[in-house]
């Protein structure tokens, strides 16, 4: 509305029963809006409860590996850290070298990449291979947040669930028609020959 006096934006404020609200007072001249202030609070913490609902709390999980791991150990690992990168969180990849293997960094270093470059689907280096003493280190950050892996996982339970109750009631179904066919069964052994026979013939 421009510049006015206070005292017509106090009038204003009143008519319109709305709130006059300062939203710069450092500005010259101060600005203010006209709004319904317990309205424009009650947006803003819901907005904030929305926010801290999904800020993404991931958290940090390690692995630990050896240079010389062999194959089926590592897929085993393989499969942990991408579970934990498919729930959104961290992982901290350490390979410990013992003994003589710490003059041949480059197994763990060809082993660290070797991982990242497995699970790239579900993440994403985030902090390079590092020797550090006897370790040497490597973070891996998921390609999707915690809240957004929180939600597919929800879905997919959703899923199993709705399949897992599908099959109940295919299972009940093949159970009432197998009964149905032993109850004929039964029937037919019950009745004696001449029930069976046709009245028109002529014996």
């Amino acid at each position: 509305m421009g510049i006015v006096r206070i005292e017509d934006a106090m009038r204003l404020a009143r008519e319109s029963e709305l709130d006059l609200v300062e939203v710069a007072p450092q500005a010259k001249p101060p600005v203010v809006k006209l709004m319904d202030y317990g309205k424009f609070k009650y947006e803003n913490a819901q907005k904030e409860r929305e926010n801290r609902r999904n800020q993404s709390n991931a958290l940090v999980k390690e692995m630990k590996l050896r240079p010389k791991i062999d194959d089926h150990d590592y897929e085993t690992k393989k499969g942990h850290v991408v579970r934990f990168l498919k729930g959104g969180d961290k992982v901290k990849i350490t390979i410990m070298f013992r003994g003589r293997e710490q003059s041949r960094p480059e197994l763990g270093f060809n082993l660290l990449r070797r991982l990242a470059g497995d699970v790239e689907e579900f993440g994403t280096i985030e902090f390079p291979p590092k020797q550090e003493g006897r370790n040497m280190l490597m973070i891996l950050a998921p390609t999707r947040k915690k809240t957004q892996a929180r939600v597919e996982h929800e879905k997919d339970k959703e899923r199993k669930a709705a399949e897992r109750a599908a099959d109940v009631e295919l299972e009940r179904e093949e159970q009432a028609a197998s009964r149905a066919r032993a109850d004929e069964v039964q029937k037919k052994k019950k009745k004696g020959p001449a029930d069976n026979m046709d009245p028109d013939i002529d014996l």
